[in-house]
């Protein structure tokens, strides 16, 4: 289960990571909502030095447990998520590790990266799981995510859920 005190770190992947993470994609739990990890891999990498998508390593304890990107709608032509409000951010995770599964470190990894977000001063965070993930909708429930829209794109049928920056009293 997740510690209170457990708190995870946030780093950007580097090509060294990216055997870790091909190991990741192979994982049953990984590989049900990822394409082939050659693919995968591929567009990591471009990621690496990209504007648009932000690829990072979640460590607990120094040591990789996931994986992480969030994106800018925005800076993509034609992103299917574009019509969200200017300033919102994307996320996708996937937990690496299968004996980390069930324990709450999914919902726990996106409430402190959106509260981060947040912070930073980011107005919403959106994520797109399959409709039939029910493991990833609950943590992602559990993260404060209302789902808001069902839709199809080029990466598959998506549940939209969202959650937005608290609103400062005015």
């Amino acid at each position: 289960m997740v510690e209170q005190e457990d708190r995870y770190d946030f780093r950007p992947v580097t090509e060294k990571d990216l055997p870790m993470i091909a190991g990741w994609l192979a994982e049953p739990h990984v590989a049900e909502w990822w394409d082939d990890p050659e693919t995968e891999i591929a567009e990591i990498r471009d990621h690496i030095d990209s504007i648009s998508v932000e690829p990072l390593i979640v460590e607990l304890h120094g040591k990789p447990i996931a994986y992480l990107q969030s994106y800018d709608p925005h800076l993509e032509d034609d992103h299917p998520y574009a019509d969200q409000p200017y300033g919102t951010l994307g996320i996708d995770l996937s937990i690496g590790r299968p004996e980390l599964l069930g324990l709450g470190h999914g919902s726990a990894i996106v409430r402190q990266f959106v509260e981060q977000l947040f912070e930073e001063g980011v107005p919403r965070v959106i994520i797109d799981p399959d409709p039939a993930n029910g493991r990833a909708i609950r943590a992602y429930e559990k993260a404060g995510f209302v789902a808001f829209d069902t839709r199809i794109s080029e990466y598959g049928p998506a549940l939209m859920m969202a959650r937005d920056a608290p609103q400062e009293p005015d």
